[in-house]
C-alpha cells in the first residue's frame, strides 16, 4: 500500500463523489435518489442498479430499501437489477439481508485507486501489436470481440452500449489489434467534478498475456484521464487483475460486491 495515501479520505471523497452523487454512465440512462440508496436507471441492455446506501441504513431501513428497488425492478420488467455492495456499507450484514430477498452474490472484486499522474509513462506494445482508438461501429465489434475472447463471456451488450456513448467520447474506448486479431479492449468513464475516472474492462485474450498489453492500455488510459484533470483512478478489479494494478502503484481501498436479482420469469 501506497504510504502517501489516505485510504479513508479517498474514499470517503469516492463514496460521495462517485457513489452518493453519481453520473449517468451514458445516454439514455438516469440517476434517481430512492431514499436511503442511488440507483442508475435504464433500458434492458444498460446498467441498472444501486451504487450507493446510506451510512445510516439500519436493519429495518435496509429491508424496505431492498423491497422497494425488486418492486421497482419488477414494475420496470428489467432482465436484472445489482446492488453494488461495498464492504464497508450498513448495516453489516447487508450482503445477508440482499441473499435472503433473492439476489445473488458475484465474485468479489478489490476497489483500486491510484494517481492518474503517475501511471502516464510510454505506451510500450510488442511488435505487429497496434492500438486503436474506437471511433466507430467497426472499432466496437472489435473490442466487443476483444472482451468475449478475452473474458468468455458474450459481448453483445457491450457493443450496444458503446455504439450508445461513441458520439459522446470515442477516444474513452480502446481496442488492440495484433497480428490482425483482437487481443485486448478496455474503456474509460471520466466523471467531470470528480477528481475520478474509472478504469473498465480491461482484457487481454490468454495467448498474448504477460506480453504488457494490459500495463499499456492502464498508460494510455491514465493519459487521457490525466489530460482532462482528473487526479485519481478508479478500478474495480478482479483477481486476475489486481496484483498487476497494485505492481503498478494502485492502493486497495476495500472490496465491492456485485449482488444481482432477476426476476422469476
Amino acid at each position: 500500500m501506497r504510504s502517501d495515501v489516505d485510504v479513508h479520505e479517498v474514499r470517503a471523497l469516492y463514496d460521495r463523489a462517485m457513489r452518493e452523487h453519481a453520473r449517468p454512465d451514458g445516454p439514455g440512462v438516469r440517476v434517481e435518489r430512492d431514499g436511503p440508496v442511488v440507483r442508475q436507471v435504464g433500458g434492458p441492455d444498460d446498467w441498472n442498479g444501486v451504487v450507493w446506501s446510506s451510512p445510516d441504513l439500519d436493519a429495518e431501513g435496509a429491508n424496505a430499501a431492498i423491497a422497494a428497488q425488486i418492486g421497482h425492478c419488477a414494475a420496470l420488467g428489467l432482465p436484472e437489477f445489482e446492488w453494488k455492495l461495498y464492504a464497508h456499507d450498513r448495516p453489516g450484514d447487508l450482503g445477508g439481508r440482499l441473499r435472503a430477498a433473492g439476489f445473488v452474490p458475484g465474485p468479489p472484486e478489490t476497489l483500486l485507486v491510484a494517481p492518474a499522474e503517475s501511471l502516464t509513462g510510454p505506451v510500450a506494445l510488442p511488435d505487429g501489436v497496434t492500438l486503436r482508438p474506437v471511433t466507430d461501429a467497426a472499432g466496437a465489434e472489435l473490442m466487443a470481440l476483444a472482451h468475449e475472447r478475452a473474458f468468455g463471456t458474450d459481448g453483445r451488450r457491450l457493443l450496444h452500449q458503446v455504439v450508445k456513448r461513441l458520439e459522446r467520447a470515442p477516444e474513452d474506448f480502446v481496442a488492440v489489434d495484433g497480428d490482425g486479431e483482437p487481443v485486448c479492449s478496455g474503456r474509460l468513464e471520466v466523471h467531470p467534478g470528480t477528481g475520478f475516472a474509472g478504469l473498465w474492462g480491461g482484457g487481454t485474450v490468454a495467448a498474448w498475456r504477460g506480453r504488457g498489453l494490459y500495463r499499456a492500455l492502464v498508460a494510455y488510459r491514465a493519459r487521457i484521464a490525466a489530460e482532462r484533470g482528473h487526479r485519481h483512478l478508479q478500478v474495480d478489479a478482479s483477481g486476475m487483475s489486481a496484483p498487476i494494478l497494485a505492481r503498478l502503484g494502485f492502493t486497495a481501498f476495500g472490496t465491492t460486491t456485485p449482488y444481482v436479482y432477476r426476476p422469476a420469469r
